[in-house]
């Protein structure tokens, strides 16, 4: 294992854009289990908090080093071990990416299902906020992917949660417990990831609609059709925009100031050829302004313009990233409250997210104003923000996880009785709050 002291500039500071670098001991860049191991017990025997990290993609500042923190990077623990297809696992080291996975197996009859839109996001990083993605509508996010993986304790213990076996009532589901633990509770290290034979045929669609309020109830009704839906994407005229700018490439000309982005998948062409129909039903109903079967290389520029609008919006601006979660029913007044906020303010906002699952991404760009009002604009964003998603019924964070960012308005949605059962496992499972200190919540 690779140990040291001076800690690259760009691991100081996050995306979650701090005034200033923080501060980190050394940093470990372990190749295995057993280096992992290794590191924890000497933090343990030295009593030193540990932040790990992978790919450094996050978005709640969950790695922003404080004075006598060590890293722990798993970016060097990037191999795909092996492809079990007996059990349609693939195991990997926590370090390898997204797009590792999504090429090793471009040549096989497999994918693995999970969608995030940032491709270079390490899978332990993903594991560690639950990320979901585009198709978690059809196949779920990264917690329903995962078959099992090997977990360093915080003392430097390892353990196997999860197993190959399709049921499981044996004693306490260990495996869920660490996924979505942002790396508070052990660091994982290798995994046994759930692959899927590939569908025979997959076409998207593109529907325009002249207002947001238009296209809201169509959510509801493709969900209660017989249509499974693999992705159903809101998009937002505005925000493609920053999209097409960054990309220099230009969407298919449609009219509408809001858009639905489906993809249906069958491996039965006329099943495939039925949904389409249900849908066309649907949303012209609805009063859309149009509907676009999309040929195959539309298809791939609308999904990458997609993928790439929160990278168009962070090149273009300082940007402030949401990722709240509501009931699909409170999707429009989320939607249209948090913009009435934001225009109040004199804030320039763009939004865009999962609307078959009520995951909305809420983006505000700094633009003109400096560091420090910014900052204090914020503050008043997110108080209003955060009343108006637990109105709603929802939560602060569906994919992205809370980190330091989020971390205060976490008492906005659980009870004291709640919080105090989070503060005692992770107590329970990390006495010396050694790991992620201070994430999530304060001990």
């Amino acid at each position: 294992m690779e140990i040291v002291k001076t800690v690259p500039e760009d691991l100081l500071t996050s995306n979650a854009h701090e005034l200033k670098a923080g501060q980190a001991e050394l940093i470990g860049y372990a190749k295995t289990t057993e280096d992992v191991s290794d590191f924890m017990k000497k933090a343990n025997a030295e009593n030193k908090k540990v932040i790990t990290i992978g790919a450094h993609t996050g978005l709640t500042g969950a790695t922003y080093p404080h004075p006598n923190e060590w890293f722990l990077s798993l970016a060097k623990m990037n191999k795909i071990l092996s492809l079990d297809t007996d059990t349609l696992t693939l195991n990997v080291q926590a370090g390898v990416t997204l797009t590792q996975i999504r090429e090793y197996l471009a040549d096989t009859p497999y994918f693995y299902a999970p969608d995030p839109g940032e491709k270079t996001a390490t899978i332990g990083g993903n594991v560690g906020t639950n990320a979901g993605g585009m198709r978690a509508i059809k196949y779920g996010v990264t917690r329903d992917n995962i078959r099992g993986y090997d977990v360093v304790l915080a003392n430097g213990d390892v353990i196997h949660a999860g197993s190959l076996n399709q049921k499981n009532s044996s004693a306490y589901d260990l495996k869920d417990l660490f996924i979505g633990s942002e790396g508070t509770l052990g660091v994982i290290t290798e995994l046994q990831l759930k692959i899927i034979p590939k569908p025979a045929f997959e076409r998207s669609m593109l529907v325009g609609f002249e207002k947001l309020e238009d296209l809201a109830p169509v959510v509801y009704q493709i969900l209660n059709s017989p249509v499974e839906p693999v992705a159903l994407e809101l998009l937002e005229k505005n925000s493609m925009r920053y999209s097409e700018d960054y990309l220099q490439v230009k969407m298919v000309d449609q009219a509408g100031a809001a858009f639905l982005l489906l993809t249906v998948n069958s491996n039965d062409e006329k099943n495939l050829a039925f949904q389409i129909d249900e849908l066309t039903t649907i949303v012209t109903q609805a009063g859309s302004l149009n509907q676009r079967i999309l040929a195959e290389d539309e298809a791939k520029l609308v999904w990458n313009i997609r993928d790439h609008i929160l990278t168009g919006i962070y090149a273009a601006a300082t940007t402030k990233m949401y990722d709240p979660v509501v009931p699909t029913r409170n999707v429009p007044e989320l939607i249209i409250k948090s913009k009435e906020y934001a225009d109040k303010m004199h804030i320039s906002s763009a939004f865009f997210g999962h609307a078959g699952d009520g995951n909305i991404h809420i983006c505000v760009l700094q633009q003109a104003y400096e560091d420090q009002d910014w900052k204090n604009l914020l503050v008043e964003y997110e108080k209003q923000l955060y009343h108006l998603v637990e109105e709603l019924g929802g939560l602060p964070s569906a994919e992205h996880g809370i980190g330091l960012e989020k971390k205060q308005y976490l008492s906005y949605f659980y009870s004291e009785e709640y919080m105090k059962v989070l503060r005692a496992v992770k107590k329970a499972m990390d006495p010396k709050n050694i790991l992620n200190p201070n994430r999530i919540f304060d001990l």
